[in-house]
């Protein structure tokens, strides 16, 4: 058996690898990631990137969410996390998590924190007009693509835990949610699954711990944990 541990934060990206982890049931231990991870020295030591999640497996250092629940897909067949009924399909799936981190992901951290983008004086809001922007652009291929599909493809995957994190993460930016229906009704779909509520339930239960010990030194946007429909 795998010796599995995952270096993670609530509320990041990290919950689609915690999810999975969830998925295919196997155990599994936790590393609470420190805020402020791009100037800690141990994380840094860990992943040079200073970024989560990271996914140690018997010793091996695994980044990037899509890499990390292809990897897992392979090492766990039998959890089902992405499609495998055809090669096509499969390289669909790696395609939309890669979207998902290399352009979703990047706008929404412009519309949570724009000034890490740009400092000159009154920026700010028009970063985040820009940003919350390309995200309604992006949602409307989801919007397209979903349909009236109940998932993104014939049965749930991780994909789908991945756009549900990123919907979360945009609409409680501050992205506008009128006009994508079918996006909004496949988050709540998401939620309900069981390895996504104890997701959500470990996110939440730890965010108030650190809040309750006051560990978050750093003061993070609003909405970092929670539901959608909370934020809605």
């Amino acid at each position: 058996m795998a010796e599995i541990e995952l270096v993670w934060f609530p509320g990041t990206c990290s919950r689609v690898t915690l999810v999975a982890l969830e998925e295919i049931g196997e155990p599994f231990s936790l590393r609470l990631s420190p805020v402020a991870r791009g100037s800690d020295a141990e994380f840094l030591s860990i992943n040079r990137k200073g970024k989560v999640p990271v996914l140690l497996i018997d010793g091996a250092v695994l980044t990037e969410t899509p890499a990390i629940v292809t990897h897992l897909a392979g090492l766990y067949p039998t959890a089902e996390l992405l499609p495998t009924d055809d090669p096509l399909t499969m390289i669909d799936a790696l395609a939309t998590m890669s979207w998902i981190a290399g352009a979703i992901h990047p706008a929404i951290t412009r519309l949570r924190y724009p000034l890490r983008f740009c400092d000159a004086p009154e920026s700010a809001e028009r970063t985040r007009a820009l940003a919350a922007q390309a995200l309604r652009d992006c949602f409307m291929v989801a919007e397209e693509r979903l349909g009236n599909r109940e998932w993104f493809y014939e049965d749930w995957s991780v994909v789908d835990a991945y756009l549900l994190w990123a919907w979360f993460r945009a609409v409680g930016s501050g992205m506008g949610s009128d006009g994508l229906p079918h996006c909004a009704e496949h988050a709540a779909r998401c939620e309900l699954r069981p390895s996504v509520v104890r997701t959500l339930d470990r996110e939440e239960s730890t965010y108030v711990e650190l809040l309750a010990s006051g560990a978050l030194p750093v003061e993070l946007p609003p909405n970092q944990v929670g539901r959608t429909a909370a934020i809605a």
